[in-house]
């Protein structure tokens, strides 16, 4: 489970990361503190390196069950706002990476950042 605050830029770009560079090894959601919509920049900055999510969903975190998740990550320094059953996984990272929602021109440096953790990620899961 990638979580952010309204689950809107980058915790959507990990999970299209997720679902492309660990498909048939993990399985992977996303959500958010609150619901919104996927950001168009995120859409966009995936589309230049060939991930369509523009099917992808933005999501409250309440509308799962933590028990249905083995690793959780916070992609926005969110975790210290996530109830308990959710950082207390035996996997839980907080990445506290820049939000690229106000500043269009970072999401090409953020998107890369994304990408480089995720690769690890699913290594350390695989």
């Amino acid at each position: 489970m990638f979580v952010c605050k309204k689950n809107s830029s980058r915790s959507q770009m990990a999970e299209g990361f997720a679902k492309k560079l660990g498909e048939g090894k993990i399985s992977v959601t996303s959500s958010g503190l609150e619901a919104s919509e996927v950001n168009p920049h995120a859409i966009k900055a995936m589309s230049d390196v060939g991930i369509d999510i523009n099917n992808q969903t933005s999501n409250a975190l309440s509308e799962f069950n933590p028990k249905d998740y083995d690793a959780v990550i916070s992609l926005c320094g969110c975790g210290v706002n996530l109830p308990p059953e959710w950082v207390t996984k035996e996997v839980f990272e907080d990445w506290q990476l820049d939000d690229p929602a106000e500043q269009p021109e970072i999401f090409p440096r953020v998107r890369e950042e994304v990408k480089e953790r995720v690769e690890k990620l699913i290594d350390k899961l695989s």
